[in-house]
């Protein structure tokens, strides 16, 4: 039977995993008890095939189905909704707008500092509590399925491998915006930051389908060792049995 090609997101209490149609999410709810739902994705880029308008759009499904994930399964906590993750998203915003105007830097500084800037909220997110293991859980279910044998807490399709290539085209968008006039800096930067990610999601593809080019190698290494060393970790028992019945909630829908 043909691989289906699976993603997902770690949850603070499970994981939910996407394929090109469905997703699935498992949970474990207070009591201990598995919750699991399925359903059919959200999908307005199928007819999109234009390079770096595609990637923006198929982003923007993936963050779709989220809403459509609470209304069936009212249990699943996200990363985000820790009150200390919404308020570093406030202050890293007011921090990078700070950095930008600040004239003691080049500009090339400036847009170096406000990238950094930017990364803390997901920094926070990915060390919420039970998040790593279930994030390490998500790749061992997804890797074990696509493999046959028990896979380790690392994946090559992760989206932290999508860091190096994102803040290298950010750093090109911001540059070139802020050589714009004032007036437009504010629409030259909505569309640099598309282009950006758009961009990076399109080197990201070509990572994963040659994953052995040289550079390839050396744009996932940043990635990978974040994985590593920071936003995952061994996952129980219990943690794979949740990633496993998302997968497989998703897979019933898929075949």
């Amino acid at each position: 039977m043909e691989t289906v090609r699976l993603g997902g997101m770690a949850l603070q209490n499970g994981v939910l995993v996407h394929g090109p149609t469905s997703w699935g999410c498992a949970v474990r709810d207070q009591d201990g008890a598995l919750r699991v739902a399925s359903g059919r994705k959200p999908r307005f880029a199928d007819r999109i095939h234009t390079p770096v308008l595609r990637g923006p759009l198929r982003l923007a499904e993936a963050f779709a189905v989220l809403p459509v994930v609470r209304r069936a399964l009212p249990q699943a906590r996200f990363p985000f909704e820790r009150p200390a993750v919404l308020g570093s998203i406030l202050v890293s915003s007011f921090a990078a707008r700070t950095v930008r105007r600040s004239r003691s830097l080049s500009a090339g500084r400036r847009e170096l500092a406000a990238g950094a800037v930017s990364l803390i909220p997901a920094a926070l997110a990915l060390r919420g509590p039970d998040l790593a293991a279930y994030h390490g859980a998500e790749h061992v279910s997804i890797g074990t399925y696509e493999t046959g044998t028990r896979a380790p807490k690392e994946h090559p399709r992760c989206g932290s491998q999508l860091i190096a290539p994102l803040l290298a085209s950010s750093l090109v968008a911001n540059l070139a915006v802020s050589r714009l006039p004032r007036v437009v800096r504010g629409v030259g930067r909505l569309a640099g930051t598309t282009a950006a990610v758009g961009a990076s999601v399109e080197l990201f593809s070509w990572m994963s389908r040659n994953p052995e080019h040289p550079l390839a190698k050396a744009l996932a290494r940043p990635g990978f060792e974040l994985q590593r060393r920071f936003s995952t970790a061994e996952p129980s028992a219990d943690q794979v049995e949740v990633a496993d019945a998302a997968r497989d909630a998703c897979l019933a829908l898929e075949r």
